[in-house]
């Protein structure tokens, strides 16, 4: 699957430790592999995030995305990505 960022996701990722850094990184390369590899917990979002989906890049942070149809004839799908936080960040 294709990826994509939003611009805040960069600044983002410039304020969380290097650790974070990293694991995000490892975790997207993961996710262009195998969206649906256990190791990510991808799943759909509900309540305020309806439509979305969530991946695990820690055990406590979190990436969000919106699966975007690139084509007309919905054939093609982009992920892209625009949250990054902690668990307690995004949900509470």
């Amino acid at each position: 699957m294709k990826v994509q960022y939003d611009p805040d996701i960069f600044q983002r990722l410039k304020t969380v430790d290097v650790r974070i850094r990293k694991r995000f990184q490892e975790q997207i390369a993961l996710f262009k592999r195998n969206p649906h590899d256990p190791h990510l917990n991808n799943h759909a979002l509900k309540d305020a995030y309806k439509g979305y989906w969530s991946i695990d890049i820690t055990n406590d942070y979190r990436a969000i995305y919106e699966e975007v149809s690139t084509d007309d004839k919905g054939g093609d799908t982009l992920a892209y990505f625009f949250l990054l936080g902690t668990h307690k960040e995004l949900y509470e």
